[in-house]
């Protein structure tokens, strides 16, 4: 029996989330849009996800409003402004989870680069280290952090995020 995608009884916000971002692999199907994947087969390979679950997460989020489907055929997905709006929780997810399994190395850094220049390194709170203020994801630069692990994925978006590249920006994995 499967288990229920709702929770009818919980008059709290979380539970309002959890109904729409709560299912397996939609963070983490989110977590690549901000990373800048955008078609299918790149979902597909970074997420090791069968064709029928993606499927069905990517309608989901796109009936959530979460993320808007752009052309036809080989389709690619890109997200809305409420969907954006997660970025303070993703990051905040990514930063405990880092401080759990690999303390003082993350696998990913976060830096702001939104004054033209590198600013500074993203703090647990996602304010900039050096201007104190929490840019938005377009002004935000990744890189492998000293936690990474290069040898666990070889696929074309781990390749991709080997290097530095700006959040939102779509990935170039060919």
């Amino acid at each position: 029996m499967a288990l229920g995608t709702d929770y009818p009884r919980q008059d709290c916000g979380i539970a309002r989330s959890l109904e729409v971002v709560g299912e397996r692999w939609t963070l983490l199907i989110l977590r690549d849009c901000f990373l800048g994947v955008r078609r299918f087969s790149d979902f597909e390979a970074h997420l090791d996800i069968s064709k029928a679950v993606l499927t069905a997460r990517l309608e989901a989020l796109v009936s959530a409003g979460l993320l808007t489907r752009v052309g036809r055929g080989h389709a690619s997905y890109e997200l809305t402004p409420e969907a954006i709006d997660l970025w303070p929780v993703l990051h905040g997810l990514a930063q405990w989870g880092d401080r759990l399994t690999s303390p003082g190395r993350p696998r990913r850094t976060f830096h702001h680069v939104g004054h033209g220049a590198e600013c500074g390194l993203l703090g647990g709170d996602g304010r900039c280290t050096a201007c104190g203020t929490a840019p938005l994801p377009s002004d935000i630069e990744t890189r492998p952090g000293p936690g990474a692990d290069p040898t666990l994925r070889d696929d074309p978006v781990s390749r991709a995020l080997r290097a530095p590249h700006r959040l939102l920006e779509p990935l170039v994995t060919r």
